[in-house]
Order: structure tokens, then sequence, then C-alpha cells
């Protein structure tokens, strides 16, 4: 993997300088395929493992878990350079951006040290399972649940728009533990495993036939205590860290919001407008009004 050079600690510009260097010799000439497609999945998982062998993954993390332990300041020069750059979306965003959150905030050092590495690699692909059938808008609803057996939890229930799960190793879910209880004081939270049996996931394709949604059903799948993040029933205190997260990423206020072809934000707005005018739709990148709206979002979203 290519090396980063070692630059200024605690230098802004030297660090600006760095990163906007690095970036202008590796961010691919052309928009990768997208994220949705096999081909640009692969291709997106190649470019987060470029991104850690230069340890420009996740800045602001502490070195240990693969970051660099620059400041604040330091954070946001990484992020204004990455979307400069039109740096690719980044794949392993519910990683990156929902699950180390909550990790960092509700976590055991040993869940950290266990996963945390291994998402700035992006060895391991999240997804997260919180939605459900019932359970949509009122999540505290949800009704899958997770029955204790010594060590271990059972877990039985049905998930649904669960973004790259058919792409995913493992996934943060969010059971029933209490029924006796005020629902949003019954949750609990876990780490669960994809790759066993008990889970199949079912994707959701679009009518253009591209999956990004799917259906996750789990019947008897298994969760080592070890693997439950804070307390018994404090599942929906641990959510909202990740919830947090998730809020941040899809306004485009970081490199997990940033996608020349799509994304999140404004640049989804953008990439929409382009493909319309592309494809001889009225209301396009062409279109002079849409254009000066879209623009105006644009300006307002970078201030």
């Amino acid at each position: 993997m290519t090396q980063a050079p070692a630059g200024a600690a605690g230098d802004p510009a030297a660090f600006r300088a760095e990163v906007r260097d690095w970036l202008a010799g590796h961010v691919p000439a052309e928009p990768l395929p997208s994220v949705d497609t096999a081909e640009g999945f692969a291709r997106h998982r190649a470019w987060e493992r470029e991104l850690a062998g230069a340890r420009l993954a996740v800045v602001s993390w502490p070195a240990r878990y693969g970051g660099r332990d620059v400041s604040l300041l330091e954070w946001l020069i990484f992020e204004e350079e990455y979307y400069a750059a039109d740096g690719p979306v980044r794949v392993g965003q519910n990683g990156l951006f929902l699950l180390a959150p909550t990790l960092f905030a509700h976590g055991t050092e040993e869940q950290r040290r266990r996963f945390l590495p291994a998402i700035v690699r992006n060895e391991e692909v999240w997804c997260q399972l919180f939605s459900e059938p019932g359970a949509g808008s009122d999540l505290a609803s949800l009704a899958t649940r997770a029955e204790r057996d010594g060590d271990q939890w059972i877990i039985t229930g049905q998930k649904v728009w669960t973004t790259w799960a058919h792409l995913s190793d493992w996934a943060v879910l969010l059971a029933r533990t209490d029924d006796d209880v005020p629902k949003r004081q019954g949750l609990t939270y876990f780490l669960i495993d994809l790759h066993q049996e008990g889970v199949e996931v079912r994707p959701l394709r679009h009518m253009g036939g591209e999956v990004d949604f799917n259906e996750v059903f789990l019947d008897g799948a298994l969760v080592s205590d070890a693997c439950r993040v804070g307390d018994i029933g404090a599942g929906w205190k641990v959510a909202n860290a990740t919830l947090s997260g998730e809020r941040q990423m899809v306004s485009g206020a970081g490199s997990g919001g940033v996608d020349r072809i799509g994304g999140s934000g404004v640049g989804y707005l953008i990439g929409l407008a382009q493909r319309r005018s592309a494809q001889g739709g009225p209301g396009g990148w062409d279109d002079p009004v849409s254009r000066d709206l879209i623009m105006r979002l644009y300006c307002e979203e970078r201030v």
C-alpha cells in the first residue's frame, strides 16, 4: 500500500499541503463505477485500502486504531481537501461514521481493538439492522428479539431497508430484550456476524435492477455477549450515538457524503441533474433555473 509522507504534526499548513498533494496523485481521474454495482463496490473497497495505507482513512482517530491523532482543525482540513479533490464516496462509511463513534462512546477497549482497525482497512464491511416492517419512523416499537442463553444471545426477527446488507460482513443490531418495561428501555445494542446460519439476506431490487436495500431475516442467529455494546436495556441510548453519526454522514458533512456521481447532500442533486440532462429530460443541469437553485443550495451547504 502507498505510504503518505510523515508531514509536520500540529502544523495545519503542512498537513493541508500533504493531503492535497497525496489526493492529487491518487484520486481516480474518472469517477468510479456506482458503488451499487459489484465492480464499483470492489473498486471503492480498493480505494479505502489505499487511503488506509496512506494513513488518511481516519485522520482524527487515535493512532492505535489506524488514525493520526490530528486536531479537529486538521480533520476539517482533510474533509475540505477530500471534497475539493472529488474523492470517491466512502464505501466503509457505515463502519467509519456509524459504528465507530458508537464504540468510542459506549464500547469496550476490547471491542474497539477488535473492530476499528478492520474497519479502517476495509476488511469488514458493516450495515445497520434497525428498521423493521412495523418499526420505521417509530423505531422503539421494533419486535426483533434477543434471548439470552449463557454467554450468547439468540436473535429472531426481521429487518428491512438495510443498505448494503448483501455486501456486508457485520451489522449493528437493535433488538428487544425486555417486554416488561417502557419500549425504549427494553432494547439492547449488538454487533452481529452476518456470515452464519440463521441469517438470510434478500435483496430489494430497484426498477432498473440495481440493489442497495435488503430485507434481513434472523432465525436463531447467535451473538456473543462480548458483542453487546452498552448495558442490557440501554440500546436506545447507544443507538442514538449511531443515528447521530448517520445524520452527519447523510448531510454531506464528511467524506462519507462525497460522491461525484451521487452520494449525499447537494452532491446527489448535482449528479441527478447531470444525469437528467444527459438523458434529455427537462429541469436538468442544462436548465439555468434548476442549476441556479442547486448552486444556491451548494453554497449554503459549503458555508
